[in-house]
């Protein structure tokens, strides 16, 4: 629901719906639209991008065989893009300030200083993903000053983890 790995394929679910109820592109479905995963997630974060102009998401529409695709169709599938994208942003925020509220809870802290690791391509490379992240963050869980770590490491595979956990034994040293 919230990884980078689906986000495409919800986007290209909500644009075949709002074609067949004549939304989009003149009610026709192409063929390559049709097909699962061909809407990448990193359309998501090109569309979103504040520098991308609306011609730039008709090329993308265009690779995705809607050559007919009108100006007020790039305006709706920038906004669904949009829409899919904070959704996700706003999960992993409330998911993420659960945890970390719990943890003050535990700990019978007023206010909780804590470091997250972090990694992902959608994280990295989303325009809007991390800062809507943040917010949410801050928003549910606003005793808790949380700073996000990004791992460098490209595996990804425990990248977050060790490097929250590096960065606590750093800081126990250094006290």
């Amino acid at each position: 629901m919230i990884g980078g790995m689906y986000l495409g394929e919800i986007v290209r679910n909500v644009l075949i719906d709002y074609t067949a109820k004549g939304l989009l592109f003149r009610g026709k479905v192409s063929e390559r639209l049709k097909t699962r995963g061909i809407f990448e997630t990193k359309f998501l974060s090109q569309i979103e991008s504040d520098r991308l102009a609306m011609r730039q998401v008709r090329s993308i529409l265009q690779h995705l065989g809607l050559a007919g695709s009108t100006c007020d169709d790039s305006v709706l599938v920038k906004e669904v893009c949009s829409v899919v994208a904070r959704r996700a942003a706003q999960l992993c925020g409330a998911g993420l300030a659960a945890l970390v509220d719990k943890i003050r809870q535990n700990r019978n802290l007023n206010q909780l200083s804590i470091t997250v690791g972090v990694d992902g391509t959608l994280y990295k490379t989303h325009p809007h993903f991390s800062s809507i992240m943040q917010e949410t963050l801050q928003d549910l869980a606003p005793q808790c000053e949380v700073t996000f770590l990004k791992s460098e490491d490209g595996s990804g595979k425990g990248a977050a983890l060790i490097t929250a956990v590096a960065c606590r034994f750093k800081s126990e040293k250094l006290q």
